[in-house]
């Protein structure tokens, strides 16, 4: 199972999750929801306190991921197979430009 948190601008929003079974996982931090009801960190997942559960990445994170020649070289430098989509949203997406970003979580950590 990989993990990474996702934080809105500075905020802890919520944990995005890779199931061992390959499915998605987004949970809103709960201290988020109930301080920023209205803090979404896109339309097609507004706040709440239920999980969003998808079998592919969800298209929001999915257009985190660089593209093009971009692409390329983060899949080059970090050996990271360009399929594995939480893999490289783990390893881009720390300092993303805009407001969303995604820290990994280390495997230790989650224990």
């Amino acid at each position: 199972m990989r993990q990474g948190k996702v934080f809105y601008k500075d905020q802890l929003a919520g944990i995005i999750t890779e199931t061992d079974e390959g499915e998605y996982v987004f949970q809103y931090d709960q201290q988020y929801a109930k301080d920023y009801p209205n803090g979404l960190i896109t339309f097609t997942m507004p706040v709440t306190t239920k999980p969003y559960n998808e079998k592919r990445l969800f298209p929001f994170f999915e257009g985190l991921i660089p593209e093009g020649w971009l692409l390329d070289i983060a899949s080059e430098n970090w050996r990271i197979n360009k399929n594995d989509r939480m893999g490289l949203l783990l390893a881009c997406c720390q300092n993303c430009i805009g407001a969303v970003s995604v820290v990994p979580i280390a495997e230790e950590d989650e224990k």
